[in-house]
């Protein structure tokens, strides 16, 4: 079936139709935002079209996937990780070397995650499986990576004079900022901890119900939402844990002095950004 016969379907349509009125929904919070003056619509607009458009365009993509060999899905799974990265590195704007630490961090936490469920068959090797499902935990990895830089920034931004304080006592940069990473990867583990604890009795994956919906086991269908959640946590702990070692190293000079963050990121990253 090419991608022509794809959008011609009727439930193509019948999806639109969906989204409009998901979209109205939408609207309603655009609407509260600018009633109180939270300054968040234009925001929250650009994400929710640019989210669809995005979802749509990889909906497409995916399709022409199926008809192409197996590694293919590999160059895709490299670029979602480089676009991840690049979206991530704006949460901890101004950290020196933000954009190298996100990228090692989440090809490192997603990869290992990805190639570990591969070799034990729970990621079945196929493109319809693995662009997916990779796609998933990337995102989640990249959401993860994310929340510790943004804490990361605050809290070495809200401390900089204890930090630089102790510094001039002659601790070593690392135990002088270790509280405060171990703080930043708590922060980033939190919305996934939380998940994991609701899970089954207040959060019920989609991923589950679409399973049980498509006629599976359920018992099999509960299992293999675990392990899918299970892949999720270890990718995003593995990013943030290594995000925040490696921007931890960035963050002194030479002479073990705290940089200034948003004025002395590494020449790397601003090269890449122009």
């Amino acid at each position: 079936m090419t991608l022509l016969d794809r959008v011609a379907e009727p439930v193509v349509l019948e999806g639109l139709l969906q989204v409009a009125v998901a979209s109205l929904l939408a609207l309603v919070v655009l609407g509260v935002s600018y009633r109180r003056s939270l300054d968040l619509e234009s925001e929250l607009g650009r994400a929710f079209v640019r989210g669809f458009v995005q979802v749509v365009a990889m909906g497409a993509f995916i399709g022409v996937l199926f008809s192409v060999p197996f590694v293919w899905s590999g160059g895709v799974i490299l670029a979602m990780m480089a676009v991840a990265a690049w979206i991530s590195k704006d949460r901890g704007e101004g950290v020196p070397g933000v954009l190298r630490a996100s990228l090692v961090s989440i090809l490192f936490g997603a990869w290992v995650v990805i190639v570990t469920m591969l070799a034990a068959g729970a990621i079945e090797p196929t493109v319809r499986n693995l662009v997916p499902v990779g796609g998933m935990i990337i995102a989640n990895a990249m959401k993860t990576n994310s929340l510790a830089l943004d804490r990361f920034r605050g809290e070495v931004a809200s401390n900089r004079r204890e930090i630089e304080a102790v510094l001039a006592l002659g601790v070593p940069p690392g135990r002088v900022i270790s509280d405060y990473v171990t703080t930043s990867v708590r922060a980033s583990l939190i919305p996934m901890v939380d998940s994991l604890k609701s899970l089954g009795l207040v959060y019920i994956p989609g991923m589950m119900s679409g399973m049980i919906l498509a006629g599976a086991n359920p018992i099999y269908a509960a299992e293999y939402q675990f392990v899918i959640m299970a892949m999720l946590f270890a990718a995003g702990g593995l990013t943030s844990m290594t995000s925040t070692l490696l921007v931890r190293r960035y963050a002194f000079t030479e002479a073990e002095q705290l940089k200034r963050f948003g004025e002395a990121g590494d020449d790397a990253d601003r090269a890449v950004g122009e």
